[in-house]
């Protein structure tokens, strides 16, 4: 079972580390809640003593006195706000930093289950809460409860019958308060999910608002963006609902209060137990009590959204990353690029294989291509390959070295890949081609644009390489985002080359050029290939056709043409198209 998110494991995690800059906050809160007190003092002073006596010079002093203190106040609440509250904000910024760093080191299916702006939401939102742990909350809420203390103690001084006819309702409110926050932490909690929720379908639909119009499906899409929306508002009035309670619990305790000074102090008054100077301290300090007891509604309110936030933050940054999953971290340094499928088996879902005892070998420098109808398995042969996911029986291994026992980012330096649907970054059409290797020369850059004819429509634009391109390239054409791709892996000159429908969006021209400049590229460099349009892959030294699962034929395109099985009938009816 998870360790629920306490205010142990923030102080462990996030306060402990700050502790200087939190002591000097608390110096700040204490020094202004301290000087707080001295208006409540020069008021009874200057009725029992002042007026009385009509003392000039004292009257000055206690006006010096209190105007001192309100500048002290002034000047310590300004450093608590400036020091704690940045300190805060520069906390939140490290650990979106390091939210944003364990995101990538996650497994590809954790993105597979999660949605976009979900993940988005948790970076941004869900630490959010620290400002009230390191901010002004906490130091707020120590600098209440000292407050209350400390008056509670001069409220004793002063006349303890009337304090305790005060301090029992407190008690009620404070035991009300505390069963209303348990039961809204679960509420602020499960906002955050629903917001995350809320978030990804909205990025969702602005991201394929091509196809939202091209259904005509606005209408369905607003209905769902409502329905969250409705189900955010529940949420909220849920736990707005909660805090209302806490708050009128406190508004009618300090109706009872009052009355309970009015006839109590008035009585003893009479009786003369009690001064008007006495009587009005009395008034002061109970204020200055009953104000932070209110504040630690608020307060208490962000402690527990913010616990909700970083409860979810834990649990993100707890899940295990992609190099906790391997078996061993053995660094290759120099990758030949023999490539080795043996008894592989693998399923996204129990009892449903997608791969079934998959067994071949790409030697060195050779080009193996992967065929078949949608949903065969080629694409998860292509991830195992890239170590996106792993087998569930069997080994995926690199020049004899069973994948999973090696660090996979070192693995990756090898690697160049073209994926079936080509993510482009929004910037420049040589930002995207450079990501692969920002530090390649001028000459490399121009070589890999040649090679994947970039420069053919790019000489064309009045920007020319610093075209921007918008978000994932939509202002360019899918034949066009392919080539800038394929630009890319040639950039980053792998040992190993990955190509899932390197060519798929292209017209037949530069399908003719990308292939020219693929045989240059594969040359030397393990390859795998998938390919729809078998014409692309008459070349490979091995071609495997893939059935359900499990490798049906074998061999080179003259090879599985003689043996007149599933391949030839494959190229036979794509001949004919």
């Amino acid at each position: 079972m998870k360790e629920k998110y306490s205010l142990k494991i923030a102080f462990k995690e996030i306060i402990r580390p700050r502790l200087k800059v939190l002591a000097v906050g608390l110096i700040l809160i204490f020094i202004s809640k301290g000087a707080s007190f001295v208006a409540p003092t020069a008021v009874k002073q200057m009725m029992d003593e002042v007026i009385p006596n009509g003392d000039i010079q004292l009257l000055t002093n206690l006006i010096v006195f209190v105007l001192a203190a309100l500048i002290i106040q002034a000047i310590t609440s300004f450093l608590l706000t400036k020091l704690v509250s940045i300190q805060a904000q520069y906390v939140i910024s490290e650990l979106r930093i390091q939210v944003q760093q364990k995101l990538l080191e996650l497994p590809i299916h954790f993105f597979k289950e999660n949605q976009s702006g979900a993940l988005v939401s948790r970076v941004m939102n869900d630490v959010e809460g620290v400002r009230y742990l390191i901010g002004t909350g906490l130091v707020q809420l120590i600098g209440a409860i000292f407050t209350a203390i400390v008056a509670f103690s001069l409220l004793v001084s002063v006349n303890i019958k009337l304090t305790l006819g005060c301090i029992i309702p407190m008690i009620i409110v404070g035991l009300i308060s505390k069963k209303a926050f348990s039961k809204v932490r679960p509420v602020y909690k499960e906002r955050r999910k629903i917001e995350a929720s809320v978030s990804g379908r909205l990025n969702e639909s602005i991201s394929g608002i091509r196809v939202i119009k091209g259904f005509n499906a606005e209408s369905f899409e607003k209905s769902i963006f409502e329905k969250g929306v409705q189900s955010l508002f529940g949420n909220i009035r849920k736990s707005m609902t909660f805090m209302a309670i806490i708050q009128s619990s406190s508004s009618i305790i300090i109706g009872i209060v009052t009355t309970t000074i009015m006839g109590v102090g008035g009585f003893l008054i009479m009786n003369d137990e009690l001064s008007i100077g006495e009587f009005l301290q009395f008034t002061f300090l109970l204020g200055l009590m009953l104000s932070p007891i209110i504040q630690l509604t608020a307060i208490g309110s962000e402690i527990t959204e913010a616990f909700a936030g970083l409860e979810r933050t834990k649990e993100l940054m707890e899940t295990p990353s992609e190099e906790d999953l391997q078996k061993g971290k053995k660094v290759l340094t120099d990758i030949e690029g023999h490539l080795r499928f043996k008894q592989v088996n693998f399923s996204y879902e129990k009892d449903r294989p997608t791969l079934k005892n998959i067994n071949f070998e790409v030697p060195p420098g050779k080009v193996t291509a992967l065929v078949g109808s949608s949903g065969s398995g080629k694409s998860t042969i292509f991830a195992l390959a890239a170590g996106f996911i792993t087998a569930d029986q069997g080994e995926v291994s690199i020049d004899e070295l069973d994948l999973n026992y090696l660090d996979l980012s070192a693995y990756r330096k090898n690697l160049g890949v073209v994926l079936q649907d080509e993510f482009l970054f929004d910037g420049s059409i040589e930002d995207n081609i450079k990501f692969a290797n920002p530090n390649c020369s001028d000459e490399e850059f121009e070589n890999a644009i040649k090679v994947a004819h970039v420069d053919e429509f790019t000489d064309e634009l009045n920007e020319g390489v610093q075209t921007k391109i918008g978000e994932r390239g939509v202002k360019l054409s899918g034949g066009q985002q392919q080539r800038i791709a394929i630009a890319r892996a040639i950039l980053a000159n792998p040992k190993i080359l990955l190509l899932d429908e390197a060519t798929s969006n292209l017209d037949s021209l530069s399908e003719h050029f990308i292939q020219e400049g693929l045989k240059k590229l594969t040359s030397g460099r393990t390859t795998l290939v998938i390919a729809h349009r078998l014409s692309t892959i008459k070349d490979a030294h091995q071609i495997l056709v893939v059935d359900q699962g499990e490798i049906a034929e074998r061999g080179t395109h003259e090879e599985l043409i003689a043996q007149d099985g599933k391949y030839k009938e494959l190229y036979t009816k794509q001949a004919k198209i």
